[in-house]
């Protein structure tokens, strides 16, 4: 690998798993949770640091952002578009962020562990049952 290939490209090439969009989609995802849903509790700035302080979510946090993030952009196909990017569950956003933090596009916090994103909801419950269309009784 080139040493100035650009670590999305790194991804692609290593966890061919997931689409770049998958990676994108995710990015996105966290400044619509921070910036919009203002999720995430800002971290105390420490003694001679001179960087604002930045916002954490937990796994949990984040996977529920990116179901809202997802209804909200594509609707009643929320859940096609995520599988045909890779995204079948919530297993895989944490796959996701745990790649890009190995490149150095995400950070994590001593707690926070991959598991965090293991069966957060179910795709189906989360992006289908609610669009079901059901017929007066």
């Amino acid at each position: 690998m080139s040493a100035e290939e650009h670590p999305l490209v790194q991804l692609l090439n290593r966890d061919r798993r997931y689409r770049l969009e998958a990676y994108q989609f995710v990015r996105e995802g966290l400044d619509y949770a921070q910036r919009v849903l203002k999720l995430g509790a800002s971290r105390p700035m420490g003694r001679g640091e001179k960087q604002a302080p930045e916002s954490h979510l937990t796994g949990q946090e984040l996977s529920e952002a990116l179901r809202r993030f997802a209804i909200e952009q594509f609707g009643f196909m929320a859940k096609w578009v995520l599988a045909s990017w890779g995204i079948r569950s919530t297993s895989d956003f944490g796959e996701i962020v745990y790649n890009m933090i190995a490149v150095n596009l995400m950070r994590k916090s001593a707690t926070d562990r991959r598991e965090d994103f293991d069966g957060v909801y179910d795709f189906d419950e989360a992006f289908v049952r609610q669009f079901q269309i059901r017929s007066p009784e």
